[in-house]
C-alpha cells in the first residue's frame, strides 16, 4: 500500500469527520444495550423483553438506512449527515428531560437511536466518493472503523450509570454528539464527483441485479453478527456467567474493540488478495465461535476468548464487502450502503431478538446462537457458489486479485 497516494487520492478532513460521526452515532445506537442490565432491573424486564429492548435500535437503524441511502444520492451525505445528527441529539435530549418510565418509551427510544445507526449510510459514501477504487478497501475501513464506538458505550456506559443512574447517561450522551457535529460542519465536505439524482424507480432497480441480493445476504451476517452480539453481549455475561454490569461492559467492550479494530484490517487484506477470499476465511471463523460459545463454558474467560476470536472474524467480513460494494456499484454506492446496510440490520435485530426468545423459552442462549451460525454457513455456501460467476464477470477487477 502507497500511503502517500492514499493521502493524495482523498480528502483527509472528510474521511476524519466521516469516522467520527460514525463512531459516535454507534456510540449511542448500542447504548441500550450498554445500560440493559440496569434498564431491565429498573423495569423488570424477562430475556425476551431484554431482547427485544436491544434489537428496536437495530431494526431501526435497518430501516431508516434505506431512507439515508436514498436521501444521501439526491442531496448529498454532507446535508444528511446534519441532519440526522441533530434529530438525534433532540431525541435523545427529549429523553433526558421528559424521562423513560415504560417499556413503550424505551422502544420509542430505541427508535431515535436508530437513526443514529442509520449513519453507516451517509458516513461511508461521504468518504467512498473521494478515493478511487485501488483505495476503497482502506479508506472505507477507516471510516467504517466508528463501529469502535460501541466500544466506548460498552466501557464507559456501565460505570456512569452506576454512578449517576442510567436515565442521565442517555442525557449526558448528547455532549459527544454536539461536538462531533461541530467538526462535521466545518470539516466534512461533498465529492466533487456525485452521482446525478434518480427517480425512485431508478433506485429500486438496484434490486434487479442478483450481485445486490448476495450483497445484503453476506452483510447481513458479518454486520449482523457484530451489531447484533455488541448490543447483547453485556446481558448475556450479566445472565449467563453472573457478571456485575460494570464488569460485563468491560467484557463487551473486548469483543466488540476486536470487531472494529479488524474492519480496515479486512478491507486492506481484501485489497491484496481479495474479498471473496478474505469473506470464505472470515465465514469459517464466525461459524466455529457461534458454535463453540453456544455450548456451556464453565468459564467467563473462555466465552470471551471464543468471542474476540468470533467478533474480530466479523470485523474482518465488514472491511472485506465493502472492499467489493464500491468495485461493483460505484455509481449506486449510496443506495447500496443503504440497502447493504439495511441488511445488516436486520441480521443483528434476528441475532439479538433470537438470543432473548432463546433464553425465555429454553433457559439457554444455545438456540440463539445456533440458528446464526447457520445463517453464517448457507452465506458461505452462497458465497462458494457465486465467486466463480464474478471472477468471470468482473473484468480487470478479477484479473488485478481485487475481487
Amino acid at each position: 500500500m502507497n500511503l502517500k497516494s492514499f493521502l493524495k487520492a482523498g480528502h483527509t478532513p472528510t474521511l476524519f469527520s466521516a469516522f467520527l460521526y460514525f463512531d459516535m452515532s454507534f456510540m449511542v445506537w448500542v447504548l441500550l444495550g450498554a445500560l440493559g442490565v440496569f434498564v431491565a432491573k429498573d423495569l423488570h424486564l424477562n430475556p425476551a423483553q431484554k431482547g427485544f429492548m436491544v434489537a428496536v435500535p437495530v431494526l431501526a437503524g435497518a430501516v431508516i438506512r434505506i431512507i439515508n441511502g436514498l436521501a444521501v444520492d439526491h442531496f448529498g451525505p454532507r446535508r444528511v449527515g446534519i441532519v440526522c445528527q441533530i434529530l438525534v441529539i433532540a431525541g435523545l435530549a427529549a429523553a433526558w428531560k421528559l424521562g423513560v418510565h415504560d417499556l413503550d418509551q424505551v422502544f420509542l427510544l430505541g427508535i431515535v437511536l436508530g437513526i443514529a445507526g442509520a449513519s453507516f449510510a451517509v458516513a461511508l459514501p461521504l468518504a467512498s466518493r473521494w478515493y478511487p477504487p485501488e483505495h476503497q478497501g482502506l479508506a472505507l475501513g477507516i471510516a467504517g472503523a466508528g463501529n469502535s464506538g460501541t466500544v466506548l458505550a460498552s466501557l464507559f456506559a456501565p460505570g456512569l450509570a452506576a454512578a449517576l443512574g442510567w436515565k442521565a447517561v442517555i442525557g449526558l450522551a448528547t455532549l459527544p454528539l454536539m461536538a462531533t457535529l461541530a467538526v462535521y460542519l466545518f470539516c466534512a465536505k461533498d465529492s466533487p464527483e456525485q452521482p446525478a439524482p434518480k427517480g425512485l424507480k431508478d433506485y429500486l432497480a438496484v434490486l434487479k441485479t442478483p450481485d445486490a441480493w448476495w450483497f445484503m445476504l453476506f452483510y447481513s451476517v458479518t454486520f449482523g453478527g457484530f451489531v447484533g452480539l455488541s448490543s447483547s453481549l453485556a446481558i448475556y455475561f450479566n445472565s449467563e456467567y453472573h457478571l456485575g454490569a460494570v464488569v460485563a461492559g468491560f467484557f463487551t467492550a473486548a469483543c466488540v474493540f476486536a470487531g472494529s479494530l479488524f474492519r480496515p484490517v479486512g478491507g486492506a487484506i481484501a485489497d491484496r488478495i481479495g474479498g471473496i477470499r478474505t469473506l470464505t476465511w472470515v465465514y469459517l471463523a464466525a461459524i466455529t465461535a457461534l458454535v463453540a460459545v453456544s455450548f456451556p463454558l464453565g468459564s467467563p474467560w473462555l466465552a470471551l476468548v471464543i468471542l474476540i476470536a468470533g467478533m474480530g472474524a466479523l470485523g474482518m467480513g465488514n472491511g472485506a464487502i465493502f472492499q467489493l460494494v464500491p468495485q461493483r456499484f460505484r455509481k449506486e454506492i449510496g443506495v447500496m450502503t443503504g440497502l447493504v446496510g439495511s441488511m445488516g440490520g436486520v441480521g443483528g435485530f434476528y441475532l439479538a431478538s433470537s438470543l432473548g426468545l432463546s433464553k425465555q423459552l429454553t433457559g439457554s442462549y444455545q438456540s440463539g446462537f445456533i440458528s446464526f451460525a447457520l445463517l453464517a454457513f448457507i452465506a458461505l455456501v452462497s458465497l462458494t457458489g457465486v465467486k466463480r460467476q464474478w471472477r468471470s464477470s468482473w473484468g480487470a477487477l478479477a484479473a488485478a486479485g481485487r475481487v
